[in-house]
């Protein structure tokens, strides 16, 4: 059964069909897991992917182990990736489902516990983000941000404060 590995043990669309459904399930799970980075990742969050992985392999695959179900996989997971990211820069409520905002998580010298909390984020992991923006005290921050990718932004006290628009607008010329 599936050991011929140009023969589909079962059909394509079963297997397309798995791996969007898993591929959406994961991406509700990591979207409320958190704005961790990979190179923030703690062991244990290192270890929870690899055990989903290893879990939801078979669920994709079913029965199937030939190389046509593996590269249906690698398309479909590709081209969902793709579509996530058009709909993600297309559609503002899109985005908001699948992407999170940055959150302020110290002010004016303090730190802001229930924000920390919320976000999953200790106070030592956000003091070692201070010693890399070159600070050495809380009271040296005007402000600490999570951002979206999971880095942790300082603004410090005193300084300059620059504004501008992050969505870029095309103007399109008339004839």
């Amino acid at each position: 059964m599936g050991t011929d590995l140009m023969n589909l043990a079962i059909p394509a669309w079963n297997i397309a069909l798995r791996t969007v459904v898993i591929y959406v399930m994961l991406v509700i799970g990591f979207r409320l897991f958190g704005k961790r980075e990979v190179g923030q990742f703690t062991i244990f969050d290192l270890v929870l992917v690899l055990l989903v992985a290893n879990a939801v392999q078979p669920a994709m695959t079913g029965p199937d182990n030939s190389l046509v179900g593996g590269s249906i996989i690698i398309v479909v997971l590709l081209a969902l990736n793709w579509a996530v990211g058009l709909l993600r820069l297309r559609f503002p409520i899109f985005r908001k489902l699948v992407q999170s905002h940055p959150t302020v998580i110290a002010q004016d010298g303090q730190w802001l516990p229930e924000a920390l909390r919320r976000e999953g984020v200790d106070q030592e992991e956000a003091e070692m983000a201070l010693r890399e923006h070159g600070l050495s005290d809380m009271s040296e921050v005007q402000m600490a941000v999570l951002e979206l990718d999971g880095t942790i932004s300082i603004v410090p006290i005193g300084s300059r404060t620059f504004r501008s628009r992050r969505k870029v607008r095309f103007m399109h010329r008339g004839s």
